[in-house]
């Protein structure tokens, strides 16, 4: 990186909020799909960590002004590739931007800057008595700022959805400098194109946000996590089914095969509390009374048990739960000195049976296993494809191809909530049409008229 580029950042953050020496700035360079593309990682860039959005505007207009590239990072939790350089470039960190601005109780709103962890974020909450944020992908270290440009999901997504559906406004800053804000605290506007919802996802293509507005909501104390087991895999799936025909609507239902628990159990130091069975089910509930909790678990158990169901557990207090959820988030964790890849295919959920069992087909292929975890209610599945003595399988591009046409012959999505990227970047074409591919081509080069903005991720 050019001497001369630094000392203008300098003077635009302050020498210590620049970073240049390559041994300090390693664990910039990487996210989560590190075994895919820590090889293709550019080492030759600057990390700049701006303390204001007005900071973040002067550094992307000079950015421009220069035409060098200019990355955006939160925590670093993605799965996709989004935040890795493969050019030399400004890696904008948004950790100082870590202030709650505003708890709005009235509205049952909350914005934050950017840099603002969940964790922090639910900190924060869990000091009020009535008011939480269901949005969880499973990494407390993930920066809201980067839950907006992935439009992050996570286990409550089965009642709650996904991250767009609680953004009410955005700060952004435009790939050409100019600081914008869009949405308000409206529940409702129509006005205009969406611009709101053409950031949240674009994976810092098309913007850098720099604050969010959250929509909140009242919290109850009547929570309960309930694991159901079963023998096969398609007897649990099915079960899912039905429940949701009946009008129940857990807050989460997520599906693990037994060897997968076991393993990150293991991992964490903790104990799965299931024995029978290979395959488990846990719903997390949250009810209005504590009777609607007991009565909604054992319509549940029931119904579980049409679909030959062997055993159920149920835990009540807040330490068990927290056990539960921690295995389930860790499933990656456990497995991932061994992953190459960690898909999050969907299809419509009453096609997760048959996907599963074309993805277990798909791995015989291959004489190779697919761990699979998933939120299994709306659809996504979470498999692996694992590595073969440290490295990359020979069949690696064709199991992963093979695997996103099973989920295309459903009618599926390649990715659900990890994000494009650029590791999905060239299985576009797989789900959109030439066409389509142009017209997100045309929208990127519109906001990024120099095309400086992460470059190498989903379009561009």
């Amino acid at each position: 990186m050019k001497e001369e580029i630094i000392s203008n950042l300098k003077n635009i953050v302050g020498k210590d909020f620049v970073i240049s020496d390559l041994s300090q700035m390693q664990s910039y360079l990487y996210d989560e799909t590190e075994t895919l593309l820590r090889p293709k990682a550019c080492e030759d860039c600057v990390v700049v960590k701006p303390g204001s959005s007005e900071e973040v505007s002067k550094i992307v207009k000079y950015a421009n002004k220069v035409l060098i590239p200019v990355v955006p990072r939160g925590g670093g939790t993605g799965l996709c590739g989004a935040t890795i350089p493969l050019k030399p470039s400004i890696m904008l960190s948004l950790e100082r931007l870590d202030k709650i601005v505003e708890l709005d109780e009235e509205n049952l709103m909350i914005t934050v800057e950017a840099g603002v962890t969940l964790a922090g974020l639910l900190e924060r909450l869990n000091k009020h008595e009535k008011l939480f944020f269901p949005i969880h992908p499973g990494d407390e270290g993930a920066q809201i700022g980067g839950m907006v440009a992935e439009n992050a999901g996570g286990v409550n997504a089965v009642r709650h959805g996904i991250m767009r559906n609680h953004i009410k406004a955005l700060e952004v800053v435009l790939p050409t400098g100019e600081l914008v804000s869009l949405g308000n605290k409206l529940l409702k506007n129509n006005m205009g194109y969406d611009l709101l919802n053409m950031i949240i996802g674009s994976e810092g293509t098309l913007g850098i946000v720099t604050k969010a507005t959250l929509r909140l909501y009242t919290k109850t104390s009547n929570a309960g996590t309930l694991v159901v087991s079963f023998d096969g895999r398609k007897d649990a799936s099915l079960a899912v089914s039905k429940i949701l025909q009946e009008g129940i609507t857990p807050l989460a239902v997520e599906y693990m095969e037994r060897f997968v628990a076991l393993e990150s159990a293991k991992h964490i130091g903790k104990v799965w509390p299931a024995t029978k069975g290979s395959v488990d089910l846990i719903f997390i509930l949250n009810e209005a009374t504590e009777d609607d909790l007991y009565a909604r678990s054992e319509k549940i158990v029931e119904l579980c048990e049409q679909y030959n169901a062997i055993d159920s557990l149920i835990a009540e207090t807040t330490k068990d739960q927290r056990n539960i959820l921690e295995i389930r988030s860790n499933a990656y964790t456990a497995f991932k000195e061994n992953v190459a890849d960690a898909l999050d295919i969907a299809v419509p959920p009453a096609s997760v049976p048959s996907l599963i069992d074309d993805l277990i087909k798909i791995a015989d292929k291959y004489h190779t296993v697919t761990p699979s975890v998933g939120h299994i209610a709306d659809g996504n599945v979470h498999n692996f494809i694992m590595l073969e003595n440290g490295k990359l399988p020979v069949c690696f591009e064709d199991i992963k191809e093979e695997m996103y046409k099973a989920a295309m012959k459903y009618g599926g999505t390649v990715t659900a909530e990890h994000g494009t990227g650029k590791t999905r970047k060239k299985h576009m074409s797989l789900q959109y049409s030439e066409r389509e591919i142009e017209i997100m081509k045309g929208i990127k080069k519109i906001f990024d008229p120099n095309m400086i903005l992460n470059p190498g991720t989903i379009v561009n």
